[in-house]
Formats: structure tokens, C-alpha cells, sequence
């Protein structure tokens, strides 16, 4: 079995065990995630989605292979096990091409699928969920099933003649919009039992029909709505009463468990309540580069007291410029007057931002900040106003008061949580107890 096939094996044996995963490409929010995966010896899975990385490039402009080997070189700079680092391809399927008809949009889809299989992403969410141009309004279940399943084929030749193990799957379709929804009364309510139970078996038969029998019994998760979510501004908390029986429904399904999507901003004790409800694969993305441009703005505060105006970096400056020269990324997104705009791009929980960290000038601010910053000795009564977590940090002697560092450390502190709640989950073992205690009494 593979670690993320052992970790889910052990869940159901009744383990405090999960997986938290990293749907990010920035180095510094990977570099911190190595960290954090050190640190509390987990396992650490790391998400390109398709329109981030495809064969065309994507928005990041690079390819599954280049991904994989940008990763991998990460790891080795971090001196981080590559034994102990998982990829995984997130929403693989016709996504980025819905304007096309199906049949072109499902051929670009096979060989985004062969790609990513073929560069050892062995987590593969296969999901046809979306409409192509000359479908009907709403895709049936047996529809999405039978595309899934073709793209399944896919990928178990294409890691097969890369010499591979083959992947483990995901399967499901009820996923919040990627980075957040417009407004939270587009929130989904929680996926039924009975609509979980459809996905299932129109899913295990369109595998049934293609001969993927080895395949589904690597199906390790299934995509469903567990009430959690959030938009520009709030967060849809998560209801574990609300889930119950949706959690009593996959604890009857041997071999999977739910994964859940758009789980960024839940508090820490949600997180390892939906560990312990078998919500046990929990995605995260915008809160990471969220915290990342909190302390990139902290940091610009730091170089505003203690470099003169015309050296500064300017970088929130630069960043909302190329924002506003390219609003491809937010405009549709962000709605509101002028003003009300611009404290969304800046300060918008789902943080569109995070598409503009690579645009060169935004690179070169950050670069200008960094090395200003590293420069000098940042007074600890600065770091106490603007960084005050890391503050106690390097006040410890824990954490050298370097601008990388300080960032990489306020993203961990994020992650933390998640690993907390996958590796050392207070829920369940909190259960266990309560249960013990009972049968005693």
C-alpha cells in the first residue's frame, strides 16, 4: 500500500490519522509545509489543480513534469525525505476547457490526465463534473461517472508505462467553487446520504463496465459538501451535528473516507472534528497564501519605519497595479464600487492576490523587501507591533528574525493545524476516552 492508502487504512481501523493537503505552488507556503511536516512527522501531499498546472502550462506556466521537479528541488534545498512527499492533481478533468464541446474538451482532459500520471502525481481527483459547451444544462451522475471513469484509463496505462505505482483516486462531484464562493448563500447545504450513495454507485459501476476493478479498489476518498465554505468576508463554520448522518453513511462504506474542500479558515477544533467524522482528507489553499500576504504586508510596515521613502519596495503598491492592469483573476469575482473593490483584492478572504506572486514586477517587490529587510536588525519592538507571534519566537532565541523565516514560520502556524488535527487529533482521542469511560461505567 502507499502511505496515503496506510493512512486512510488506518483511520478506518479507528485511528486518530487524516491528511491535510497543500493546494499551493508558492515556494515560501511549501517551504513552511515541509516545515510543519517535519515537525509533527506526517506525510505531506501537495496539490496542483488543473487549471494551475496543465500540458499547456496553466496559470503558474508550468506542466505536470515541471511542477514535480519544481517540488522535488524545493525538498531537496529543505532537506525534506522525498519518501515523505506525495503529489496530487486536483479537479482532473475537462475543467479548463468547458467552452469546447465535450468531445474536444474530454481529449484535452486524457492528455492532462496522461501528464500528470506519467510525472508520479499519485492522487488523482477525477472529476467531469462541469458542462462542456454542447451539454445540457445539468450533467447526469451516470455522465459524469462514465467520463471519470475513461479518464481512469487514462492514467492507469500512462503511470503503468512510466513505470509508476499507480495512483489512488478520488472521486465526487459536489465541491464548493474553488477559492471561496461570491457570496455564502451560494453555499451548498450538506451532501445527502442518499446523493453520497448515488455518487458512489454510478461511479463503481461505470468503473465495473471499463474493467477498472484493481483501479476502484484504490478509490481511497469521495468529494462531498460537509457544510463548510467560505466567501470575501465569512465563513460557513462547520456543523457536526448537521454532517452526522452523512458521516454515519461513509462509516459504513469500507476502504474510503470524504474529502473536504474550502476547509481554509475553519477553526482548529472543527478541523479535527471532521478527522474524527470521517471527513479525513482536508484541503487547503487561499488561507495559506491568505497568511503569506499578511506578513508580506507586515513586513512592508517594518521596511516603511526603517527605510527611506524612495528605497522601499512599494510591494502592495506593486501587487494592486498588477492587479488592476490584469483583473482577469478578480474582476468577475469582486463586485462593489471602486473603493469597496479594492479592500477585496487586498484583504478578501478568498485572497485572488495569490495569482499575482509571480507576475515579475510583484517578484521583484519581493524581493526588494526581503533584501531590504535582511539588511538590517528589525527592532523587536517592531516585530512586537506587527509580527507579535513571531515576535516570542525570535524573543525565545526560536526563530532568527529574517524576513523568510518570519514568513515561513506565520504560514506553519497555519498548517499546525491541520497536521494537529490529521496526526494528533484531539477529537477522536477525546471520543475514544468518552467511550472508555462509559463502557467502565
Amino acid at each position: 500500500m502507499s502511505p496515503l492508502q496506510q493512512i486512510i487504512a488506518a483511520h478506518r481501523r479507528g485511528e486518530p490519522a487524516g491528511l491535510y493537503s497543500v493546494c499551493c505552488s508558492h515556494p515560501v507556503v511549501l517551504r513552511a509545509a515541509m516545515q510543519v511536516a517535519a515537525r509533527y512527522d506526517t506525510v505531506l501531499l501537495v496539490e496542483a489543480t488543473s487549471n494551475q498546472v496543465d500540458q499547456f502550462g496553466g496559470y503558474t506556466g508550468m506542466t505536470p513534469p515541471q511542477f514535480r521537479d519544481y517540488v522535488h528541488e524545493l525538498a531537496r534545498e529543505h532537506g525534506f525525505a522525498l519518501e515523505r512527499l506525495v503529489l496530487g492533481g486536483d479537479h482532473l478533468g475537462p475543467n479548463a476547457w468547458q467552452a469546447l464541446d465535450a468531445a474536444t474538451a474530454m481529449r484535452h482532459a486524457e492528455v492532462l490526465i496522461a501528464a500528470y500520471a506519467a510525472a508520479g502525481f499519485h492522487k488523482i481527483h477525477l472529476d467531469c463534473s462541469m458542462r462542456c459547451a454542447d451539454d445540457p444544462q445539468f450533467l447526469s451522475d451516470d455522465v459524469i461517472a462514465e467520463r471519470s471513469a475513461r479518464l481512469c484509463v487514462v492514467a492507469e496505462a500512462a503511470a503503468a508505462d512510466a513505470g509508476l505505482p499507480p495512483p489512488v483516486y478520488v472521486i465526487g462531484t459536489e465541491v464548493p467553487i474553488p477559492g471561496g464562493e461570491a457570496n455564502l448563500a451560494q453555499a451548498g447545504a450538506v451532501t445527502a446520504p442518499q446523493a453520497a450513495r448515488r455518487t458512489l454507485d454510478v461511479h463503481r459501476k461505470a468503473f465495473m463496465d471499463r474493467d477498472l476493478h484493481a483501479a476502484w479498489r484504490r478509490v481511497i476518498a469521495m468529494v462531498v459538501q460537509p457544510g463548510v465554505d467560505f466567501d470575501h468576508s465569512h465563513i460557513q463554520h462547520y456543523d457536526a451535528a448537521q454532517a452526522a448522518e452523512l458521516s454515519a453513511f461513509v462509516a459504513g462504506q469500507p476502504g474510503i473516507v470524504f474529502e473536504a474542500h474550502s476547509t481554509d479558515y475553519q477553526r482548529e477544533s472543527a478541523l479535527h472534528q471532521m478527522v474524527r467524522d470521517h471527513f479525513a482528507i482536508l484541503k487547503v489553499g487561499p488561507a495559506a497564501t491568505f497568511a503569506l500576504r499578511e506578513g508580506l504586508m507586515a513586513l512592508c510596515r517594518i521596511e516603511e519605519e526603517l527605510v527611506p521613502a524612495g528605497q522601499t519596495s512599494r510591494l502592495m503598491q506593486v501587487l494592486d497595479e498588477a492587479m488592476l492592469s490584469q483583473p482577469r483573476h478578480w474582476a468577475k469575482h469582486y463586485s462593489g464600487s471602486s473603493a469597496e473593490q479594492r479592500l477585496l483584492r487586498r484583504y478578501g478572504l478568498s485572497d485572488r492576490c495569490r495569482y499575482y506572486w509571480g507576475e515579475p514586477p510583484v517578484v521583484a517587490a519581493v524581493d526588494k523587501l526581503v533584501a531590504n529587510l535582511d539588511r538590517l536588525e528589525i527592532p523587536l519592538s517592531l516585530l512586537s507591533q506587527h509580527l507579535p507571534e513571531q515576535y516570542l519566537e525570535v524573543l525565545q532565541g526560536q526563530l532568527p528574525a529574517r524576513a523568510n523565516a518570519l514568513l515561513e514560520h506565520k504560514i506553519g502556524r497555519l498548517l499546525a493545524q491541520y497536521a494537529r488535527a490529521c496526526n494528533r487529533n484531539a477529537a477522536q482521542d477525546a471520543a475514544a476516552h468518552a467511550g472508555s469511560a462509559a463502557a467502565i461505567c
